[in-house]
């Protein structure tokens, strides 16, 4: 967790920023990551030189030795030199020494050119306006200690969070608490390859790893399993090149080493390579938007016939998926009722033809400000054979924000998210429960996972989930296939909830009739008794 004073020199940067001169809190967070990035080389060439003085061996250059071809030191480009400079001197180096060497770092090659965020620099852009700025940036960041992955991974969530706006194309930022749930939902594990087709920051790929961690401490002692961990779990991909950059950046800082974090339009022609890749896909995909036949992969196109994007983004899960993987993914409600044949269509082939396991409504505010539009998570397998019995549906009502555009947290920061989340029990008391629901979801989803994991011995007593049994007029309850059958398809949760409508008692026509003569009469006393009081 960050300190109030961290956040506080987070804030001094961001300001800085804004009263310089740049408004775009994608540029800054932008310019942040190239200094990030520029302190991190300078740091690895620092362990380098140290090593090879240790074993009297010729360093690692990571950053290069000599002069370049105005006869500057190379030397200049490291952290530690330039941030003593002038500002007139740290901009000139900044301007025509770093960020020419920057873009040239795939062409170049060396260690530096390895690292994931490296292939996003070709079009790195210097754009920090002034040398007074650039030296007051500077000097902030020197100050915030980098040296804890931890630390480092939680400063740049919280500059991410200050970029928390919607997109032209329907993107905005998944709210982390939404993201850790999906995540523990779905429950990684060492042997997973993981995709989020429309990355972005990396939110889910950075979430995942994070539990990773957590769940197996010993994970990264494993030689195939550090490896699996740094060069082959985790995959990313987007169009747009500032999102690679500061994703990739999101994943170096939380301890993965060689993400795939790639530019592709995941939906295009030609970007089926990875069918069939990957064993667990997390994401949140563009909602608004429509394709162009001509522009849109064919093989989804055989899948299900639109140009909606949130239903080809449907098809292409189940395209990269292997059989057995599975998914939690973010929907609009449209996605659960829509009556056109892509929406019925697609509907059916998840419940038919894979293994749909839950339909979580979440609540209308969850993505406010930025967008209003009504969501849930769609948790399926991918089996090609069938296999859905009963669908788990869960209505949250609250996930420990206000759901109005200010977003103010309703709890205390311990009792918000799944924090509270202890021995496979909720540790929220009814009223906290009223406000945060996220707990419960993860409890009722585990009590629920575990018996049907459970094999059935002959002769064996079957203890059934609480989840199997709860009635319609509950939080959650599951629904049967044939239910949803005959129902269309239709996955919204309103379809298939029951809502008891308390019994009130009226008075008798005749009795309210009576009070209403007598309160007339009353109050014509109290007139008569005014008007004697006038006279």
């Amino acid at each position: 967790m960050l300190t109030g004073e961290l956040r506080n020199k987070v804030d001094q940067v961001w300001n800085a920023f804004w009263s310089g001169g740049i408004a775009n809190p994608i540029e800054v967070i932008e310019q942040i990551t190239y200094l990030l990035f520029l302190r991190a080389l300078d740091s690895d060439q620092t362990r380098e030189d140290n090593k090879a003085l240790r074993l009297k061996t010729a360093p690692v250059r990571i950053i290069p030795e000599g002069f370049d071809p105005n006869g500057r030191p190379l030397e200049n480009m490291r952290w530690s030199r330039f941030k003593n400079m002038a500002p007139a001197d740290m901009f000139d180096v900044l301007s025509n020494q770093v960020f020419p060497f920057l873009r040239g770092l795939q062409v170049s090659g060396g260690p530096a050119a390895e690292t994931a965020f490296a292939h996003h620099m070709r079009d790195a852009r210097f754009t920090i306006p002034t040398p007074g700025l650039l030296a007051k940036v500077v000097d902030l960041l020197d100050t915030i200690p980098l040296d804890d992955r931890d630390t480092k991974g939680d400063l740049y969530e919280y500059m991410l969070g200050k970029i928390a706006s919607a997109g032209q194309n329907g993107q905005f930022r998944t709210p982390r608490h939404i993201i850790d749930l999906m995540v523990a939902l779905t429950a990684p594990t060492p042997q997973d390859t993981i995709c989020d087709p429309a990355s972005g920051t990396c939110g889910f790929l950075v979430a995942a790893g994070e539990y990773l961690r957590r769940t197996y401490p010993d994970m990264l002692r494993v030689p195939a399993q550090n490896k699996h961990f740094h060069n082959g779990m985790f995959h990313g991909y987007d169009f747009d090149n500032t999102m690679l950059r500061i994703g990739s950046m999101n994943m170096v800082l939380h301890g993965v080493e060689h993400p795939a974090i790639e530019y592709r339009d995941s939906l295009a022609e030609g970007a089926a390579g990875d069918a069939e890749a990957y064993s667990l896909i997390l994401a949140n995909p563009p909602f608004a938007g429509s394709l162009d036949y001509e522009n849109t992969a064919k093989d989804l196109q055989q899948t299900v016939k639109t140009k909606k994007t949130e239903l080809l983004f449907l098809a292409l899960f189940l395209r990269l998926l292997k059989t057995g993987g599975r998914a939690a993914v973010i929907v609009p409600d449209g996605v659960l009722f829509g009556s056109s044949k892509a929406h019925k269509e697609l509907r059916r082939k998840l419940v038919e033809e894979q293994k749909l396991d839950a339909v979580i409504s979440l609540p209308g505010g969850v993505f406010k400000p930025y967008a209003g539009v009504s969501t849930a998570i769609l948790l399926f397998t991918k089996t090609m054979s069938g296999g859905t019995d009963q669908v788990w549906f869960y209505d949250m009502q609250a996930d420990g924000w206000s759901l109005d555009d200010k977003r103010q947290p309703l709890l205390d920061t311990s009792l918000l998210g799944l924090q509270r989340f202890k021995d496979g029990r909720s540790q929220l008391s009814e009223a906290e429960h009223a406000k945060n629901n996220l707990p419960d979801v993860l409890q009722r989803w585990r009590s629920l996972q575990t018996v049907r994991a459970e094999p059935v011995q002959a002769g064996a007593q079957s203890h059934p989930s609480p989840e199997l049994t709860r009635p319609r007029t509950a939080q959650s309850f599951c629904v049967p296939k044939a239910d949803i059958e005959a129902n269309g398809y239709d996955l919204s949760i309103n379809r298939y909830k029951e809502v008891v409508h308390e019994q009130v008692q009226h008075l008798a026509p005749g009795e309210i009739l009576a009070e209403l003569r007598a309160l007339e009469e009353e109050i014509a006393r109290g007139m008569g008794v005014l008007e004697g009081m006038l006279k």
